[in-house]
């Protein structure tokens, strides 16, 4: 959206920072890597203050939201850092920075995003911040409560993107299955996505991040029956002991996740579950682990993601005096991967012979291979299909290819 702000005040947009006059960092602060990340990048732009074009350099997001007043002392380099709570004013900030005379809105507004996901998939943001308060995340002290977008913004905003040549959406938010109880008193991301099947000129459409305490019977009939709906859910679980949900908040026991993963199979046929795990929160014993791990071993998930316990900053879980060795934690989300690869392959192989509608992300680098989506996949976090480029498709079409090989993570397949 900030970019937008630039393009309608008729600035050039550009790719490579080296070329940049103004460069704006947004910055991630919900876990340890993701700030070391953060950090890095602007230390590396900073640099292009001297060796480059880089005239202002600003910093915004949870980052900023989060540790402002240090990052000031720390990086003087930095012309402006822009906290979440200054957004209202974004506008009139960077413009008395910049010396420019703005015509355009001083506020940020979903309409004038730039898409910067490709030309046919983009990300739909339903709601900001989070209400679940699990006591390892420090998102509610970043961005607040759980606040919903009204159905008619995000609707007008989805008809925008589609009528722009948008074919696949992805509905995100901290977690999507609590859209709509703030402003409507009761969920209605069932109701949202059905809304969005409506228009025409989309073709796929996802949601991520559904927790499992909230995946409702008519969230699942919903996904079931619209066929525009990709068969696919994102579930966050993040352990299966249930004296490590307790210690986490989480709303959900052991019990009730089998029973929504059983249903969610048995309801519809060839779904491709997702999920999340923490390995390492403090106080978790051999035992939580060893419950955690046959889980995953039980629930063949095919897509499955591990991160280390990070101890953020006021966080409640940050305060538990049984902090786990990194050592162990490294050793633990090893240990659940190497499973995790084997599941994978096997679930991987069985695709083997079957004919899927897969979306053109690109080609390799070498221009050889086509780099393709089914259903099966998210971009950038899932696998891809490698297909022999002959040079007749183009990015952003849809194809018919079978599956003919397995490659680690990835699918090789063949146009049909």
């Amino acid at each position: 959206m900030c970019i937008g702000i630039f393009k309608k005040e008729n600035f050039e947009i550009v790719n490579n920072p080296k070329q940049a006059e103004i460069i704006i960092i947004n910055t991630c602060g919900f876990i340890e890597t993701a700030k070391e990340e953060a950090i890095n990048c602007i230390l590396e732009m900073a640099e292009y203050k001297t060796t480059a074009n880089c005239k202002y350099l600003i910093v915004m997001g949870c980052l900023v939201q989060r540790y402002k007043k240090d990052l000031e002392k720390s990086i003087p380099e930095v012309d402006l850092f822009l906290s979440i709570d200054e957004y209202e004013n974004l506008w009139n900030k960077i413009s008395k920075l910049i010396k420019t005379e703005v015509k355009s809105i001083n506020t940020l507004d979903y309409m004038d995003r730039v898409i910067s996901t490709g030309d046919t998939t983009a990300y739909l943001k339903i709601a900001e911040g989070c209400s679940n308060r699990c006591t390892y995340c420090a998102i509610p002290y970043i961005r607040g409560n759980f606040k919903s977008r009204k159905i008619e913004d995000i609707l007008k905003e989805a008809e925008k993107l589609a009528k722009n040549g948008i074919k696949e959406i992805i509905v995100i938010a901290q977690d999507t299955t609590k859209y709509g109880i703030d402003i409507y008193g009761q969920p209605k991301l069932a109701e949202l996505l059905d809304k969005l099947c409506e228009i025409d000129e989309l073709k796929w459409i996802r949601f991520l991040y559904a927790y499992p305490e909230s995946i409702t019977d008519e969230l699942i009939e919903v996904v079931k029956k619209n066929e525009k709906i990709c068969k696919y859910f994102d579930i966050p679980l993040q352990h299966f002991s249930d004296k490590v949900l307790k210690m986490m908040n989480r709303k959900s026991d052991s019990t009730s996740i089998r029973k929504t993963i059983e249903k969610i199979r048995k309801e519809i046929p060839n779904v491709i579950l997702r999920t999340t795990m923490i390995v390492g929160f403090p106080g978790e014993t051999e035992e939580d682990f060893f419950r955690l791990y046959e889980f995953v071993n039980e629930a063949k998930f095919e897509k499955l993601g591990v991160f280390k316990y990070s101890k953020e900053d006021g966080t409640p879980a940050a305060k538990i005096k049984e902090q786990i060795h990194y050592k162990t934690k490294q050793a633990r989300l090893d240990k659940i991967m190497k499973l995790e690869q084997k599941i994978s392959k096997i679930k991987l192989e069985e695709k083997i012979g079957n004919t899927y509608e897969a979306i053109v992300d690109g080609f390799s680098n070498d221009n050889k291979y086509i780099c393709a989506r089914s259903y099966m996949d998210i971009p950038n976090e899932d696998g891809t299909i490698f297909i022999k480029n002959n040079g007749k498709v183009k990015q952003g079409n849809f194809i018919n290819c079978k599956i003919i090989d397995v490659r680690n993570y990835d699918l090789i397949g063949e146009i049909v």
